[in-house]
């Protein structure tokens, strides 16, 4: 069983860092279970946690992750997803970075200040390759089956072998089926939709966001072993619970608390999610 110290030095997966340094990539929203792999561990994801080089995120069923890149693009990801992040560069003056879509769907969107800041940004998707450049783009890997779809802008896609095919017109897709580059095509307004539906987060759900002021209580314990034991289990299902020892004359009480939900709405959605789960039984509301 882990001590509370060990809990704190855990914390270092969210640096701090001064004000001059440039940040490669910070969790804006996570819809959980969700979590980030590094260096051998797996950690749940908790909004304003910076990423770098090497991370991989890994979404749940009914999971949504949002990120936000140092240039200020935002990369979206949708349930059962693995994004890594091969590359991540945030230099001034060329922001760079390359992103790897094992699994999901994803979507990539810049805006206007963004746009305007030099950058090198490419998206795998299994064997499919989109270079972006001032775009906005949605796609899926799913097992054989990859697409890309224009949104915005202008891409270059490609796949291992085969040369590049270049998108400019809004609602362009690229496919490849077991392995076979298909014809571009058009897809309709509605279908875009309901494609871009399987990246947002969505409202209602128990979303997170980066300094959401509502907490969910899930539960105290008057000894620190009993709340380990908890925060351990609901942590290892993918939600971001923390330890808040709280002290009134010679008694401790342990507070098992999952933060940063934006509205009481949310922090009722993600109590009732949970209340039945982990042995919790009455969530309690604050904020």
């Amino acid at each position: 069983m882990k001590s509370l110290l060990l809990i704190v030095a855990t914390t270092l997966l969210i640096p701090v860092h001064s004000a001059l340094a440039q940040v490669a990539a910070t969790i804006e929203g996570v819809q959980m279970p969700a979590w980030l792999e590094r260096s051998g561990r797996r950690v749940p994801i908790i909004p304003g946690m910076e990423l770098r080089a090497g991370d991989q995120l890994v979404t749940g069923a009914g999971s949504r992750a949002l990120v936000k890149l140092g240039d200020g693009s935002l990369v979206k990801l949708g349930e059962n997803g693995q994004l890594g992040f091969a590359e991540l560069n945030p230099a001034v003056d060329l922001f760079k970075a390359a992103l790897n879509v094992l699994e999901g769907a994803f979507r990539f969107t810049t805006d206007i200040v963004a746009k305007s800041r030099k950058r090198e940004v490419s998206i795998r998707a299994a064997q499919v390759t989109a270079g972006i450049r001032g775009t906005d783009l949605w796609g899926r890997s799913r097992a054989g089956n990859e697409i890309v779809c224009l949104i915005e802008g202008d891409i270059e896609v490609a796949a291992a072998g085969e040369p590049p095919v270049t998108m400019n017109q809004p609602l362009q897709f690229y496919r490849r089926i077991e392995g076979k580059t298909q014809p571009v095509g058009t897809v309709s307004k509605q279908q875009l939709d309901q494609w871009a539906a399987e990246t947002e987060l969505q409202a209602g759900k128990g979303v997170a966001r980066r300094g959401g002021r509502f907490s969910v209580t899930l539960a105290s314990a008057d000894d620190q072993n009993t709340a380990l034991a908890l925060y351990d289990e609901v942590r290892n299902g993918g939600y971001a619970a923390e330890i808040r020892p709280v002290k009134e004359g010679e008694k401790v009480t342990y507070f098992v608390v999952i933060r940063q939900l934006p509205s009481r709405a949310e922090a009722n959605a993600l109590a009732s999610q949970l209340r039945g789960k982990f042995g919790i039984t009455e969530p309690k509301i604050s904020g």
